[in-house]
């Protein structure tokens, strides 16, 4: 796989890392033709999960990487961690307060950013879609970081991070697809609105990929960047979903979730 990556240039590698990332997320959403409605605990283990990852992928991919540049380019390595991840968790907040959209599992029709007319299936999709645009922009940044050739990055790295994210996809995709069918609509349907919430990623990640190329002494700032907006993403709606339910299933994911992602980037990163 780094063999056939190595050929092609990082935006074109951020692309096909980002295209992974969408395609568990159609798996995730394809789910809905096998199912109505989601057993609460597997949602619950399977939120879990995702956030453990993503806690996990914040770290090792993102934060670790930033501090080793940072130290590398002269820079003061806790203010660039600090500025980076701060603008991250401030970036996703702002998206949060402004863009309509709907929490993941739907209870209790709880609306969130902006008053609007959009129907739950677009206040969903607009839910998982802030969500994936951070984890879009790291997959891009970490193969920009690559491509800049500093020693803290490798193509190994990046593709673990992209494993990563495409592994917690899925139950994104799913808690999409499946709610919708539940409510009445077809599962033709409740799978496009699913699958769609992945494709923002793709776009991010390309964006991603070129802007930490063209302004380099940058690239440290991004990577904390995309790890704050990430766990924005954790903190503000994965786990607190979570453990809405069954908390010790949901506690276990996050677990099982950090490691799976810390056992990706120690091992091929």
């Amino acid at each position: 796989m780094l063999e056939f990556l190595g050929q092609y240039s990082h935006v074109v590698q951020a692309l096909l890392g980002t295209l992974f990332t969408y395609s568990i997320t159609m798996l995730g959403a394809a789910l809905v033709f096998f199912f109505k409605k989601i057993n609460r605990k597997v949602l619950d283990g399977m939120l879990g999960f995702a956030s453990g990852v993503m806690i996990a992928a914040s770290f090792f991919s993102l934060l670790a990487p930033a501090i080793e540049m940072s130290e590398m380019a002269g820079q003061i390595p806790w203010i660039v961690v600090l500025v980076g991840f701060g603008f991250g968790c401030a970036f996703l907040l702002g998206a949060d307060k402004l863009m309509p959209h709907m929490h993941l599992t739907m209870e209790g029709g709880q609306k969130e950013g902006l008053p609007s007319n959009w129907r739950k299936s677009i206040l969903l999709v607009s839910a998982i879609t802030l969500h994936n645009i951070p984890e879009g922009l790291a997959v891009g940044v970490a193969f920009g970081a690559v491509a800049s050739n500093f020693s803290g990055a490798s193509l190994a790295g990046a593709v673990a991070l992209a494993i990563g994210i495409g592994i917690q996809n899925f139950p994104e995709g799913a808690a999409v697809s499946i709610p919708l069918r539940r409510e009445g609509m077809s599962r033709g349907k409740s799978f496009f609105w699913g699958q769609l919430s992945g494709m923002v990623e793709p776009i991010a990640g390309v964006l991603g990929a070129l802007a930490v190329t063209a302004f380099q002494p940058m690239l440290p700032y991004a990577l904390a960047f995309a790890a704050g907006a990430m766990i924005y993403v954790v903190a503000e709606e994965l786990i607190p979903e979570a453990h809405s339910g069954h908390s010790d299933i949901a506690t276990i994911g996050v677990i099982l979730g950090f490691m799976v992602m810390m056992g990706l980037d120690v091992g091929l990163g």
